[in-house]
């Protein structure tokens, strides 16, 4: 999947590069002007445009790459890269589709759907994370046995555990039941 979406970066990055170029040495041969604007600046910035967009599409295909070799998730900045190839191709997307017609934007769909495709195809962890010590799971994933909390000191007051059970004592659903659980104490240790 990676790959796949490294190499149409890659085309994509060239052919947005060689578009924009060629749309600069067009303004420039025919001296085209745009609201009065100055044929020379338009020929250059469409250039530089090109080549600064054709290069952020390389630097994502990079990205991709990388995932690829690695066979993991891209963290930090490839992450954002790809987020923001992602948001860029929505965009793109829905200006293509009033402007150049449904053939730009199907292909800046599918590529925006290759992009989130590879976010969310690999895992940020790779597997089951083991349980860590202290969280009430046992070696095999179930839970511990209970056993006596270090910290507590001794004669100190336990809860109750919570039951279904009426807790005033007689059994009768009808009356109030205490709010507060009983305390149980521990008897004090003594030392020989």
């Amino acid at each position: 999947m990676a790959w796949v979406v490294a190499v149409v970066l890659l085309a994509e990055a060239f052919f947005v590069a060689a578009l924009n170029w060629f749309l600069g040495v067009v303004v420039d041969r025919q001296q085209m002007s745009l609201a009065g604007l100055d044929p020379n600046v338009m020929s250059t910035s469409s250039k530089i445009g090109g080549l600064v967009f054709g290069l952020y599409f390389a630097l994502c295909a990079l990205v991709a790459v990388l995932v690829a070799i690695r066979d993991r998730a891209p963290a930090g900045f490839g992450r954002v890269l790809l987020i923001s190839a992602a948001v860029v191709h929505g965009l793109l997307g829905a200006f293509a589709w009033g402007l150049v017609g449904w053939t730009a934007f199907l292909f800046m769909v599918v590529v925006l759907g290759l992009v989130v495709l590879l976010l969310m195809t690999y895992d940020r962890e790779g597997g089951p994370q083991p349980a860590a010590p202290g969280d009430g799971a046992g070696a095999d994933g179930g839970p511990e046995a209970a056993t006596e909390p270090a910290g507590i000191p001794a004669g100190a007051a336990v809860p109750a555990p919570r039951t279904d059970e009426p807790q005033d004592g007689d059994g009768g659903d009808d009356e109030p039941q205490d709010a507060v659980p009983a305390q149980v104490t521990r008897p004090a240790t003594t030392t020989p």
